[in-house]
């Protein structure tokens, strides 16, 4: 537990420090610059924005990139988790530690409610559907994000939430070169799970939870204390201090003398392990005068900290671009990669959650039976017995033991992924172009999924399997004419292009149950039918697009583009929807009266406004709407009968969510490019919001779909890159980048809407917490005390509490969006070492912790584990405490309340980077260009308050037994020839 002085003290104070001690050594240092160095050339990189390349020192929109170097040695499987505290602006939340799960990112605020605010992901020009965890970050050359509207609105529709290009490695011209990447890793937990009460303190908690059950106006404090002394191992279902305790707790409800536990088995040593990370990467590219080549091939076996989780991936891909004449170039980028990810339930509720399991059970049940003298049970063989513990409460996850059922089951889901892309790039004049280009992504998905028929749960009914079959196809046609061309001191660039995507998307599912024979996983070798489902869904978008920039003197830049989507999603009168977008720049640092000041490198103005398009509304399950205006039924069976009932109205009048960007930005460069950075304010309007309005259930129908309201995010953004020191043999480079952010509804036609745990109101968030607030316990009986507030005969606002949850007032308790998020990456190279590490953080905002009330209960779960935090529960010695008293009677304290609303500020040491490259003349003999080792760490450390809990949640702030994030150790080695 870290207090706030040592939390302010180690997040803020160094970065201050950090840059006050770039400035003093640039103005003291006396040694020798290097001249040409990378942080000088990114003044005026091209960077990859839509459609195209700019410089960046010119281009009107607001666009941040992230470098190869900063993705490909992070040890990811999945390219998102290492887009977290990389850019201003971006929110990167890893949802699941699941091995190939993909963090949920958010680009400049949430910009819709029930419609999707997913940005749009672009591989090398074209937007992709395939599987993000299919793509190598070995394979990745760079990440270029487009926030604003002048940067974005050319995808039209497809770009209302931001848009992330990644564009892949190609070869550069000269020799052949070989580059060869082998690492080992090994994973665990990030962050602790919850402490809990050891075995002693449980059977005696439990004792006095039984005891005050029992007690009553008729049965005596005494009667009930001998009553919880005479019934507590029964009612525990065990008796972990053997056949010489059999009552281990005396009527004063202590332990008797000499009572100890005849063994602890910690579920979590069992469930979970250390587990390993081994990768391997190779790429040959090369290239001449008039082509190019890359190709690679990659491997990874991810093991998640739960038993039987990982995610194994093999990758290929093949890049070829050419000069086949003067006028013709052509280029192919194909890529293939089959992944198998094994993904035990880890994310919700369930009894078969592993994480639960893991959590749930206290160490006095044991895993593997065990007799009275604390001895293991063996078989025939002489083999331990795994306990499915059927004497155990319900609350303890009865007749289960995941250790044993896991390995014998299947959670498994496989994927193929192709995507192929090929273009012709006609020159007609030199400043006429044309380019004409195709992509297909192709996705095939098989989920296997078998309960044994010989243990656990699974057996009752002879074991079942589920086998599902996804088939994902789209294709993108575009078509792009160019023109660009100098006329003395004015530029001029138009673009104007049609753009085709075709979607379609099949499933298929079916399961079966008993088994004849064990170790026979498919559905051939079960007997009964179970469920036979299928479906289909098709989306197709029509666009036309063009874009001009203009400059003057390489000083005054104006840009304007316009988009034109038609989407399948919406009926024909509301199909088209247009987009746009103007912007500019001013490059002060060319005007005289600046360069005059000898202070500048660069000093730039920018701003833009333009208004995009958002067709991607969601159903409340989460999943894709493709047919918004249309009525759709739902096919049942009744007795055998076919029936159909209808399961969405007909919503013809539904339209185009659109959403308003402006963006103002400031970038600089001082002191020879040793201090760079930008600041910008984005204001962000989302209209027509596209939402699934709930309706009375006496309809038939649980909702539909309308435009309803208005969102506006706003903020700040801050970026710094500073070069402290820099000599021959040393530099030192420091980078910090800052976002705040306020989400507000401005506009809600319904006045206000409860979803779930939130209500949408205007003035607050689309994240305000709605729940009832805790007004600790009542001193006098331990009881859990709510806040009610009424109002009296005058009309006055009353505010009192109450024991009865049923009878709390819910108000608005926060939200669960953060104020401020960034992160602070450092790099330093002395001779032939390097070291880089990355500080992420978020403050503000606020998280319900749903997790931990599953282990805070009254004593009306028995039998389920306890939080040690229930060590300090009311008794008449301690009347002054937030933990009501004991009972095996519920009492409903775990009900949604401020309770369990924690604060969501934390700061991770996301990464960590040590290397040394041996000096070239050790290889050069045997054709060696580089070889380095390396040491690395992803997570290595998390300063979080609330201890238990990963703080990096759903961006809605409510955590559901999720999957822990990982740390993971990796060494590796790296060599080029």
């Amino acid at each position: 537990m870290i207090n706030k002085t040592l939390f302010n003290s180690k997040i803020w104070i160094p970065p201050v420090a950090v840059f006050f001690l770039g400035i003093a050594s640039v103005s003291g240092q006396t040694s020798r610059l290097k001249k040409d160095t990378l942080r000088e050339k990114e003044i005026d990189e091209v960077v990859v924005v839509a459609y195209g390349k700019a410089k960046r020192n010119s281009y009107t929109g607001s666009v941040a990139t992230i470098s190869s170097d900063k993705i490909n040695n992070r040890p990811v499987t999945n390219i998102t988790k290492a887009l977290e505290g990389q850019v201003a602006g971006v929110q990167a939340t890893s949802a699941s530690g699941q091995p190939g799960a993909i963090s949920t990112i958010r680009i400049r605020g949430i910009g819709s409610i029930s419609a999707s605010s997913d940005p749009l992901y672009v591989v090398d020009g074209i937007p992709f559907d395939g599987n993000l965890n299919s793509i190598s970050p070995s394979d990745i050359e760079s990440i270029s994000v487009l926030k604003d509207a002048t940067a974005s609105a050319l995808y039209g529709s497809r770009g209302a939430n931001g848009i992330i290009i990644i564009t892949t490695k190609s070869g550069k011209k000269g020799e052949a070169k070989i580059n060869f990447n082998i690492s080992q890793g090994f994973s665990g937990r990030a962050v602790k799970d919850y402490e809990q009460v050891n075995t002693d303190q449980y059977f005696q908690l439990y004792w006095e939870a039984l005891r005050n059950g029992y007690q009553s106006g008729k049965i005596s404090s005494q009667q009930a204390g001998q009553m919880a002394t005479d019934n507590l191992v029964s009612t525990l279902g065990i008796n972990p201090y053997g056949a010489s305790y059999p009552k281990p707790v005396g009527t004063d409800g202590k332990l008797l003398p000499g009572a100890s536990p005849l063994w602890n088995d910690n579920w979590r040593d069992i469930l979970q392990r250390v587990a390993s990370r081994n990768q391997v990467d190779l790429d040959i590219s090369g290239g001449s005068e008039k082509s190019n080549y890359f190709f690679s091939l990659g491997y990874l076996d991810d093991k998640g900290m739960a038993i039987e989780s990982g995610f194994k991936r093999y990758n290929t891909r093949l890049k070829i671009n050419s000069e086949v004449k003067k006028w013709l170039n052509v280029g192919v980028n194909l890529s293939y990669t089959n992944s198998v990810q094994q993904a035990p339930t880890s994310s919700d509720s369930k009894a078969s959650n592993i994480i639960n399991a893991a959590r749930f059970i206290p160490s006095f049940y044991p895993y593997y039976e065990r007799n009275a003298d604390g001895s293991y049970v063996v078989d025939a063989a002489g083999n331990r017995i795994y306990d499915f513990g059927k004497y155990r409460p319900t609350n303890a996850l009865q007749n289960q033991n995941a250790a044993a059922t896991l390995p014998l089951d299947k959670n498994e889901n496989q994927e193929d992924n192709f995507s192929g892309k090929g273009f012709l790039d006609f020159t007609f004049l030199p400043e006429l172009k044309f380019k004409t280009s195709f992509s297909v992504d192709l996705v095939n998905y098989n989920g296997h999924y078998y309960s044994n028929p010989l243990l656990g749960q699974g057996a009752e009914i002879g074991g079942s399997v589920t086998r599902t079959n996804s088939r994902t196809l789209s294709y993108t046609t575009s078509n792009i004419l160019t023109f660009d061309k100098k006329f003395g001191k004015h530029h001029v660039n138009a673009l104007a292009g049609h753009e085709f995507y075709k979607y379609d998307y099949q499933t298929i599912s079916g399961t079966r149950s008993q088994f004849s024979l064990p170790y026979y996983y498919e559905p051939d070798a079960a007997s009964l039918l179970g469920s036979f489902s299928g479906n289909s869904n098709k989306l197709s978008l029509l666009s036309f697009l063009g874009k001009v920039e203009y400059d003057y003197n390489n000083t005054y830049f104006l840009s304007a583009s316009g988009r034109a989507d038609s989407s399948s999603r919406f009926s024909p009168d509301n199909r088209w929807g247009r987009f746009w977008s103007v912007g500019g720049s001013w490059k002060i640092s060319n005007e005289e009266f600046i360069k005059n000041l000898n202070t500048f490198n660069q000093l730039t103005l920018r701003a833009s406004y333009g208004g995009q398009g958002n067709d991607k509304l969601l159903r409340p399950n989460g999943q894709p709407l493709y047919y918004a205006y249309q009525e759709l039924y739902r096919f049942i069976s009744l007795g055998g009968e076919p029936g159909t009932t209808l399961e969405k109205t007909s919503t013809k009048n539904v339209k185009w969510e659109t959403n308003l960007n402006l963006n103002v930005g400031l970038e600089f460069a001082v002191l020879n490019n040793r201090v760079k950075g930008n600041i910008e304010y984005f204001e962000r309007k989302s209209q027509d919001l596209l939402f699934n309005m709930p309706v009375a259930p006496s309809l038939g129908i649980s909702d539909y779909p309308a435009n309803i309201g208005t969102i506006k995010n706003s903020g700040f953004e801050f970026s710094l890159f500073t070069t402290p020191i820099r000599n021959d043999n040393f530099q030192w480079n420091v980078d910090i980048n800052l976002s705040t952010l306020n989400n507000k509804v401005t506009k809600l036609p319904a006045g206000s809407l409860v979803v779930g745990t939130k209500l949408l109101r205007e003035g607050g968030s689309v994240y305000d917490f709605f729940i009832p607030e805790w007004a600790g316990v009542d001193p006098s009986n331990g009881k859990p005390l709510w806040k009610t507030i009424s109002t009296d005969a005058n009309g006055n606002s009353v505010e009192g509490t109450t024991s009865e949850y049923s009878k709390a007032t819910k108000i608005i308790q926060g939200s669960a969006l953060p104020k401020l998020t960034g992160g602070i990456s450092t790099s330093i190279t002395y001779k032939n070492f390097d070291f880089s590490g990355l500080l992420t953080f978020k403050i503000g905002g606020k998280i319900l912790d749903t997790d931990y009330t599953s282990i805070m209960h009254n004593g009306s779960a028995g039998g389920r584990a306890w939080s040690a935090e229930m060590l300090n529960r009311w008794t008449p010695e301690n009347p002054n405490t937030d933990v009501p008293g004991l009972s095996t009677t519920t009492n409903n304290w775990t009900s949604t309340s401020s309770r369990f609303l924690y604060s969501g500020t934390y700061a991770r040491l996301k990464n960590v980077s040590l290397g040394y490259t041996l000096p070239g003349d050790y290889f050069e003999k045997i054709g060696l260009k580089k070889f380095r080792i390396y040491i690395q760490a992803e997570n290595l450390l998390t300063f979080y308050k609330h201890k238990g809990m990963d703080p990096e949640q759903a961006l809605d702030g409510t955590t559901y037994y999720r999957y822990p994030a990982m740390r993971t150790i990796t060494f590796g080695l790296q060599a080029t020839l």
